[in-house]
């Protein structure tokens, strides 16, 4: 995209000059951004009525998932998004929860172990971790209500006697469950210098996340907090004012030298441009797509949530995990569901021709660590 074409845009949209904060009241008719249907109909292989249901399915559980969290009180047991039934499935550990959960209109199913104790099962394997006692083959851990474990990912083929000895003291921690399938490890998707839509930081080329009061923010390993930002046309954007990683993966740039910042996520050309209208939080099992300037526009659905990263460099936190492929060059850009931002892009494996898995930072910690407010249509 052109400068000319953002300061079209910014024109455009600042007409009514919306800038909204994080905590948002719920619309009451999701509006769609144009090409969602198209965009859903081409990762999930639907019909227009079937991606039309499904939108408006997500979008219900996306809004009643605080209600219902809220009913489940210390029973909560975590929360998904069903993708047959189309509902919002509510995982408690008694009967007079689940009751409460229902009442909102949420479905309600008894698990053996609230989310507080995985989570805790989860922050003592952090902890192995921080001791440097997770052996490479262990690629990320996450809490998964569904079974009532956490499970690790361990690269199929090298379950050697370091694996065994981590996984034993993981076990001494709570229950633990071991994944292989498709198991790679993952790298930041950062990139050298090559052309697209993208920002540079010196010889590192990554991807704009979503923009923000005074800035945009995006991936943590792409710029420490200081560093200078270049745009597409190589002229002076702005700077890091915050930056995290490893522990994190997010970062904010303030903006400068006439850049304009409006709530778009490119489709580049395979949808129309995205409007940003909130950030609601999706559901796991919720269909979720990527925009960065590698591999432009891919989507699939959010499969995990709070999960840790274990990248060669250090691990990150509360991740969520995904279907959508990436490539280096991605990192940092936009992770939308309908027109709810999501999060910024920070590694995977794989690529975009044969396949593979992404995790993003969610946004919403990224606008209250730094007391970000998010621009919206």
């Amino acid at each position: 995209m052109t400068t000319l074409t953002k300061i079209g845009l910014a024109a455009a949209l600042a007409v009514s000059g919306l800038v909204a904060p994080v905590a948002q009241a719920a619309p009451a008719a999701p509006e769609l951004s144009p090409g969602l249907v198209s965009a859903m109909r081409t990762a999930f292989g639907l019909t227009e009525q079937q991606a039309l249901v499904r939108i408006d399915q997500e979008a219900k559980a996306t809004r009643r998932a605080p209600s219902a969290r809220t009913a489940a009180g210390s029973s909560f047991g975590g929360s998904w998004f069903d993708q047959d039934k189309g509902v919002l499935v509510v995982g408690v550990t008694d009967t007079a929860a689940a009751e409460r959960v229902r009442a909102t209109g949420a479905e309600a199913r008894l698990v053996a172990r609230t989310a507080a104790e995985l989570d805790r099962v989860k922050d003592r394997v952090d902890a192995l971790s921080a001791a440097g006692s997770v052996p490479a083959a262990v690629t990320s851990w996450h809490p998964d209500p569904r079974s009532g474990a956490v499970v690790v990912d361990v690269q199929p083929g090298v379950q050697t006697a370091e694996v065994a000895r981590f996984l034993a003291q993981a076990r001494a921690f709570g229950p633990i469950e071991v994944n292989t399938e498709g198991v790679t490890a993952p790298v930041p998707f950062a990139a050298g210098t090559v052309g697209g839509d993208p920002y540079y930081t010196g010889n590192v080329r990554c991807s704009i996340g979503f923009s923000v009061h005074g800035g945009y923010v995006t991936a943590g390993h792409c710029g420490g907090t200081g560093a200078q930002v270049y745009g597409w046309d190589r002229s002076w954007q702005g700077q890091f004012a915050g930056s995290s990683f490893p522990g994190n993966d997010y970062a904010w740039v303030r903006t400068g030298g006439g850049w304009w910042n409006v709530p778009v996520v490119l489709g580049w050309g395979t949808v129309p441009d995205a409007l940003v209208r909130g950030s609601w939080e999706a559901p796991v099992g919720t269909s979720v797509c990527r925009s960065g300037s590698t591999t432009r526009w891919h989507c699939g659905v959010i499969q995990t949530r709070n999960e840790t990263i274990h990248y060669a460099q250090g691990d990150v936190h509360q991740m969520a995990g995904t279907s959508v492929c990436a490539e280096g060059g991605d990192s940092g850009g936009s992770f939308i569901t309908g027109d709810q931002a999501q999060g910024v892009t920070s590694g995977g494996y794989g690529n975009c021709s044969s396949g593979g898995r992404t995790w993003f930072q969610p946004i919403n910690e990224i606008l209250s660590v730094y007391g970000l407010r998010l621009l919206t249509a």
